[in-house]
């Protein structure tokens, strides 16, 4: 809200200001140029406050720490019966 307060009153008193245009001359390039240049620079200010950024009442996301489980695997010899019937025995790796 104070910065849309802000806004007014600076765009009022650039308004309020302004000087009486002579007929033969008009405003002027350099007068054209300040005047976009403090525009430019009221608008710029306007939206960068706008932007609330990080306060320390919001939340913010922190990836949990990384965890290392180590499995406990072993071996087992396991048969199993192929298509022709014959049993076959094999090493198999058990991880709990």
């Amino acid at each position: 809200m104070k910065t849309v307060g802000m806004a007014a009153l600076a765009a009022l008193a650039l308004c309020g200001t302004q000087p009486a245009a002579q007929a033969r001359d008009g405003i002027g390039v350099g007068g054209a140029a300040a005047l976009g240049v403090l525009g430019g620079v009221v608008a710029g200010s306007a939206i960068a406050s706008a932007n609330n950024g990080y306060y320390p009442g919001q939340p913010v996301y922190r990836a949990p720490p990384p965890a290392y489980v180590e499995e406990v695997c072993h071996f087992e010899r396991r048969g199993f019966i192929d298509p022709y019937g014959v049993e076959h025995i094999r090493r198999v790796r058990v991880c709990e």
